[in-house]
């Protein structure tokens, strides 16, 4: 793609080149309001060599256009602290409502490239950040987002001189880092690396080389393929992807068919068990913080099923500044208007820290599902999408556990009616708990192909009976602690195979 690129004949002299670039910047401004209406939100990723202009181009596309709905994003250097959170956490956290435009001065490819050829990832890590840059513009593609991706392209000579004009320039001394030297440096590398990325990448969304040795000609090149590509999205309205197909490693179940709602516990073993696993997860909270192990517990279930109560006796033992408890409720018109998963993604804990979910993503094959907020085509595709989310966790290290809190009609019918009587709790049932409980078979159904969908080898699906909200507390933290225990022992043989792998490099074997 790089190697044997060729700029397109130019045969517009300067004054058409103008008159060109006037029409086309005039369409962009006036067609800001059509997006809008339309509701398609607009990602212009700009990649490119370094000195190859990116920030002077964007400031080019965005100097007429409605500040109020566009944004800028820069991911030159990664933000501190950032580096404690999955790869493309930083890359969802800036997505654009629907109707607006996002320019990105760099992004998920330079990213991946530089850090692969800093030796700071392993080829196979490099490999599946590349898998996930692929999944990641066909999610955004698939839910409505048109993405267009530019790479600015100069030779190795020119990039030399503007390297060195702006290095002798005492007022532009400061734009050049010791960055741009390795890369020019490095120029054949990084011309390889960046082509073989290019071409795997170019899957879902197309990239578009631009000829940056002229600044009008960089920017006539850009606003002619935003032009094109905004126009088609305008003539096929937002495009709604199909389930991908992809194969996970699924577990089979569970199924609510298997749970025993008969199971109990003993009240005084309750106590014993309570105080015992608890002081076992306080140590192993200390443990996973040492090691940066993320933690991501995930709750769903039956309204009155006892979440709110199993999560606080997670919660208790934890030291906490070190967790977070994400009540999840009605999306906001804010995280409405951006791709579903995008509100969870901002929420995600920091390695070595635990984030508690009370209602979590699945609400999209739920109460999306069954109360027609989402077509079906969404959900459908939804349950894909969500085991390649979590994939992105675990890969990332972190430990994904999902339960759900079951009961029975004729429990939930006793609770409800408890609350409703009991002055201190009614503000726990609504009309809303009323009527989804008239829809329990509908939700039954969605429940069973959710947990045969999405319960996969690394984030599996637990049903916890909590008819004896005792014995589902004292479950809950068996499979917790256990799952912690299994998650520091993988890291300390993890820890000593890299040492032994190191001594044998240092040794010659």
């Amino acid at each position: 793609m790089l190697k044997n690129y060729k700029p397109a004949d130019d045969k517009l002299n300067k004054r058409e080149r103008k008159l060109r670039i006037e029409e086309l910047r005039s369409r962009m401004v006036s067609g800001q309001q059509t997006v809008r209406e339309a509701g398609i939100p607009v990602i212009v990723l700009v990649e490119g060599w370094d000195s190859a202009g990116k920030g002077d181009l964007i400031n080019e596309l965005i100097c007429e256009m409605d500040p109020r709905f566009y944004s800028v994003a820069t991911f030159k250097h990664t933000p501190e602290g950032e580096e404690r959170f999955p790869f493309l956490k930083k890359f969802f956290q800036v997505l654009p409502e629907n109707g607006k435009y996002l320019f990105m001065d760099t992004g998920w490819m330079e990213d991946t490239v530089q850090t692969y050829l800093r030796r700071e990832i392993t080829g196979a890590e490099y490999r599946r950040r590349e898998e996930s840059c692929v999944t990641f513009e066909r999610q955004l593609r698939d839910n409505g987002y048109l993405v267009i991706k530019l790479f600015l392209h100069i030779s190795r000579e020119e990039q030399l001189r503007r390297i060195s004009d702006q290095w002798e320039n005492r007022d532009t001394t400061w734009r050049v880092s010791a960055d741009d030297f390795w890369q020019q440096q490095e120029y054949d590398l990084f011309l390889k690396t960046y082509d073989q990325f290019m071409e795997d990448t170019e899957k879902v969304t197309p990239w578009h080389v631009l000829n940056a040795e002229s600044r009008n000609k960089r920017l006539l090149g850009a606003l002619e393929v935003i032009d094109a590509a905004v126009d088609a999205a305008l003539a096929n309205g937002r495009y709604v992807g199909k389930d991908a197909g992809r194969e996970f490693p699924l577990l089979g179940g569970p199924s609510l068919k298997d749970a025993d709602l008969t199971a109990t516990i003993d009240p005084e073993l309750y106590k014993t068990e309570l105080k015992r696993l608890q002081e076992k997860l306080r140590e192993l909270h200390n443990q996973i913080y040492r090691k940066r192990i993320p933690v991501v517990l995930c709750y769903e279930g039956w309204d009155a099923a006892g979440k709110g109560g199993n999560i606080r006796r997670i919660a208790y033992p934890l030291d906490p500044r070190g967790f977070d408890v994400i009540p999840v409720a009605s999306p906001t018109p804010g995280e409405l208007a951006r791709h579903y998963l995008w509100r969870f993604w901002t929420k995600l804990p920091r390695s070595g820290h635990v984030a508690i979910f009370d209602r979590t993503w699945y609400g999209r094959v739920m109460v999306e599902r069954i109360e027609g907020f989402c077509s079906r085509d969404d959900w459908q595709r939804a349950y894909g999408e969500i085991n390649e989310f979590e994939k992105e966790l675990t890969d990332w290290g972190a430990v994904v556990l999902k339960f759900w809190i079951h009961i029975d009609p004729e429990t939930q019918l006793e609770r409800f009616t408890a609350r409703q009587n009991t002055p201190e709790k009614q503000w726990k049932i609504t009309e809303e708990d009323w009527r989804n409980r008239d829809k329990w078979p509908a939700y039954e159904e969605a429940v069973e192909e959710m947990l045969l969908r999405t319960s996969t080898e690394y984030a599996p699906w637990y049903i916890i009976e909590s008819v004896d909200k005792k014995y589902a507390r004292i479950r809950t933290l068996q499979i917790v602690t256990d799952a912690l225990e299994k998650a520091v022992k993988e890291y300390v043989v993890r820890g000593m195979k890299s040492a032994w792998t190191e001594n044998s490099k240092e040794n010659g074997n």
